[in-house]
This record gives C-alpha cells, sequence and structure tokens, in this order.
C-alpha cells in the first residue's frame, strides 16, 4: 500500500479497525496493551528508548510508557497524516513521531517494536527496511516483529474486513525469522498469541501453553542485534 493510499484511510481508520477485530469480542486496545506487555518479557537490557516502527496514529504509546516507566518513544510511520494526527493526540516530552527519513537522523534505540506493518511492505522492500531497522539499534538491542499469521483461519477472516487490509500480503513466520536473520540478527524468540476470542477467555489462562504452536492469531519474531554489531 502507497503511503498516499493509507493517508485515505486515516479519518476512517477507527471504524476500519473496530469492524475486523469485532469478531474476537474485544477491542484494538486489548491487543495492543497485550502485544507491548508480552514484549517487554523479550527485552533482557534496560530499554531507555523505543522505536514503534509503523505506529500508525500512534494508539500504542500509552501501553508503551505504561509498560516501560521512563523510556522515550519514537513512533515512525511513512503515512504523513497519520504522523500529524498521532503527534497532536500523544506527542509529549516522552512521545514524539517522525517519518523514516526522521528516525534515521536520531540516536539508536534499544527496542524497535512493529505490529502489523511488514504485510503492506512490498516483499523485494523488505530486506532494505530489516536492515534500516538493525541499524537504528542498539548492539544487543531488540527486534520485536509481530505479524498477522496466515495459518490462522480467523485472522485471514478479520484481514479481509479491514479496507486496508484486505490485499495485504501476508509474511509466515518462517519467512519472518529468515528476514532477520539474512539482516543479521539473532533470532532469540518465535512465539504464537491470540487462540481464544472473548467468549471462550476462560481459556485464556491456557494460552502459555500454545506459545509454541504456529496457529495463533498473531505471531511474534524477536531478534537481537549481536553486542558485536555496528
Amino acid at each position: 500500500m502507497s503511503d498516499a493510499l493509507f493517508d485515505g484511510f486515516v479519518e476512517d481508520y477507527e471504524e476500519a479497525c473496530a469492524r475486523g477485530v469485532s469478531l474476537s469480542g474485544e477491542s484494538r486496545d486489548h491487543f495492543a496493551r497485550a502485544r507491548v506487555e508480552l514484549t517487554k518479557h523479550w527485552c533482557p537490557v534496560p530499554v531507555e528508548r523505543i522505536l514503534d516502527f509503523g505506529c500508525g496514529m500512534g494508539h500504542s504509546t500509552p501501553y508503551f510508557l505504561d509498560t516501560f516507566p521512563g523510556a522515550v518513544l519514537v513512533g515512525v510511520d511513512a503515512s504523513a497524516a497519520a504522523i500529524q494526527w498521532a503527534q497532536e493526540h500523544y506527542g509529549a516530552a516522552a512521545a514524539r513521531f517522525v517519518t523514516p527519513d526522521g528516525a534515521d537522523r536520531l540516536n539508536t534505540v534499544d527496542l524497535v517494536y512493529s505490529n502489523g506493518t511488514f504485510h503492506h511492505i512490498e516483499p523485494p522492500e523488505r530486506p532494505a527496511i530489516v536492515s534500516r531497522i538493525f541499524r537504528w539499534l542498539e548492539p544487543g538491542g531488540v527486534f520485536a516483529l509481530w505479524e498477522n499469521n496466515p495459518w490462522n483461519p480467523g485472522t485471514r477472516l478479520v484481514m479481509k474486513r479491514i479496507p486496508f487490509d484486505r490485499d495485504a500480503q501476508t509474511l509466515s513466520y518462517r519467512r519472518t525469522s529468515r528476514l532477520l536473520r539474512d539482516a543479521g540478527f539473532e533470532v532469540a524468540v518465535t512465539s504464537f498469541h491470540f487462540y481464544f476470542p472473548a467468549a471462550l477467555r476462560a481459556l485464556r489462562r491456557f494460552e502459555p501453553l500454545f506459545a509454541r504452536i504456529p496457529l495463533g492469531a498473531q505471531y511474534c519474531v524477536v531478534g537481537r542485534k549481536p553486542l558485536t554489531a555496528r
């Protein structure tokens, strides 16, 4: 999806996302909070600087600031309209929003987080972007790449209900792991989540048992930048 095309969805973004995730019986915020909290468990170093790649309208910002007290967040997105909206609604001393070119001029960070961004990136462009993220990280830093699991039928149905996801090119966890390794990352974690909708929330306490089974609605591949890398 082109940046300009996504700009056209900014005003309708909330409604479109709600239409998609409504099948789960949960809100967008339920999943955003859970992803950020899970990501913290995979960060072995103190996290002082976070980069949210593909931040969209910045809705994950409050969860980052709550989960990583004292950290500074930079949200990065190619959509100028989304960045403007995020800055107006979430911009603060601890949170700012820039384009990818703006991120190239910043200091390195301890954690790069990305959710549901890479399925909007053309496959030939993905390796260069992962390499760019590698450069943004401090040695020892973590890249947590969350993506929609194409092996989950519910995920495919949700994406069909969201206009800007209908033509997306999903990635399997194997392809994502290969992307990270080819860029120089050490793949430390591959984890699968969000098995049960709200109607079956009583079963969610068992989800950690399924974290290695590749059928959850989303997965996260966590890469670490080697300490010897520059």
